[in-house]
């Protein structure tokens, strides 16, 4: 019989000092009362909620393990449902086990993210808060933790929901002036509905100028090493890295595909792609190398190009210089401890780029790069402050189409138009904040968010 109480191991699938098997639902607290025996042989389901028993978990007869057992009953647990948390030994085969009687005693296995599905279905949280959670667990510094625990809280629901209440008020005024214009009067209303609107707009914008910031400082900056062979890119990543992950040779050509590694400089995460070196070549694996090195370049937040100073510039320089015209990029000269052959004011005739006197076989110059960074992405400075950052791009692009059609409802506005047609752009940009917080959001859109979350949370 199919039942709506799902189970599911919340812990990592390793041997460890515990593993927590999670039970929610109407069922979960007569399963529990199945299987777990207390010392005192009273059943767990009669004692106080947000209360901890000992006791061991038995398959009818046979013993499966000693266990704590966490009680929480509806409405105060994480899924707002009865809630039952079995504590026990952390080796893989027992926590399976627990999870075996516990489906053999009426749940069912919980889909991913499914706990946290059901507080946003039961109303515990909103989706913006429910997304957050998953940002929690994959939070790379402690900016992104932080975040992601502002947002937990509300943070951002809170700006989206006090904005949403202002647009809401004069959907409904227009509603009211058109079903009764004998008692509600919109005379001098769309001068008034102006002012309201540029400064609904102002308040989303403030949200949206964090918006890259959020994005860099939670998944990190996509970053390309570029150069001519042997200029000393893959030397530069295994400085950045702190251990040998590329093979660094004399020999031009060494790197032939790309190499792929995330670094966090002082809480700046640089997603770092490694590429083959950019020249013409007549060898088909190598140009290969090249061409994705290019493809890569095209699609990057941030491109280190690497020039080996040693060296004159030749056309396979002048090619880089071009692509880097328009991108944000900074120029490291490296091997600054021999003679040079090429010079800041040599690379300054082709491209005008922030440039940095390295020696990755050294190690010098990496303080200065990591600041450039910095000042170039964040100001100077990495740090979480009071500010709402959005750090989720279905976010950003919810805030960016409300402000559309609120420019809409100013259109309307300066063209004269009837108030009715302010209420339609109006309702649209509700509705698109809404998204945000799941009030107006399709089920198909809710699925795929939450089967991007583990099993078990």
């Amino acid at each position: 019989m199919k039942t709506d109480t799902i189970a599911a191991i919340a812990t990592a699938m390793s041997n460890s000092g515990i593993g927590i098997v999670r039970i929610s639902g109407s069922e979960a607290l007569s399963i529990i009362d199945q299987i777990f025996v207390m010392k005192n042989n009273k059943k767990i389901s009669e004692m106080p909620t947000h209360t901890i028993h000992y006791g061991h978990i038995y398959d009818g007869k046979e013993l499966i393990d000693e266990v704590m057992v966490l009680l929480m009953k509806e409405p105060k647990s994480y899924t707002k449902e009865d809630t039952i948390e079995i504590d026990c030994h952390g080796g893989v085969y027992v926590v399976k086990r627990v999870l075996e009687t516990v489906l053999k005693y009426g749940a069912r296995p919980a889909e991913p993210g499914e706990f946290t599905k059901r507080a946003f279905l039961n109303g515990r949280i909103d989706l913006s808060q429910a997304e957050s959670v998953m940002d929690i667990i994959h939070s790379k510094n402690e900016f992104a933790l932080k975040s992601s625990l502002s947002q937990l809280s509300g943070a951002v629901s809170d700006k989206v929901k006090e904005v949403r209440s202002k647009i809401i008020h004069e959907i409904a005024f227009i509603e009211s002036a058109l079903d009764d214009p004998e008692h509600v009067s919109i005379d001098g209303y769309g001068e008034r509905l102006f002012v309201i609107v540029n400064e609904v707009i102002s308040k989303i914008e403030v949200l949206l100028k964090n918006s890259d910031n959020g994005k860099f400082l939670k998944e990190g900056i996509t970053t390309v090493i570029v150069g001519k062979p042997n200029a000393g890119k893959s030397s530069l990543l295994n400085t950045l890295v702190g251990e040998e992950r590329a093979i660094v040779t004399d020999i031009a050509g060494t790197t032939r595909d790309v190499l792929e590694e995330q670094i966090n400089l002082n809480g700046i995460i640089l997603n770092v792609i490694d590429t083959a070196g950019i020249r013409e070549t007549d060898d088909i694996v190598e140009k290969i190398g090249v061409d994705r090195a290019k493809k890569y370049l095209n699609n990057a937040d941030l491109i280190i190009y690497v020039v080996d100073t040693s060296t004159s510039l030749d056309e396979n320089d002048f090619e880089i210089m071009e692509m880097l015209k328009d991108r944000q990029a900074i120029i490291l000269l490296n091997k600054s401890d021999l003679k040079p052959l090429t010079t800041a004011s040599d690379i300054l005739k082709y491209v005008d780029k922030k440039m940095i006197q390295i020696s990755a076989k050294e190690q010098l110059g990496i303080d200065e790069l990591e600041n450039t960074i910095k000042e170039m992405f964040f100001q100077g400075e990495v740090s979480f402050n009071d500010e709402v950052y959005i750090t989720n791009i279905r976010h950003k692009n919810s805030l960016q189409e409300s402000i559309k059609s609120l420019h809409l409802v100013l259109k309307s506005i300066e063209d004269g138009m009837p108030e009715d047609f302010y209420s339609i752009d109006l309702m649209n940009a509700y509705e698109e904040l809404g998204t945000i917080i799941g009030e107006s959001v399709e089920d198909d859109l809710v699925n795929e968010i939450f089967s991007k979350f583990c099993t078990g949370k």
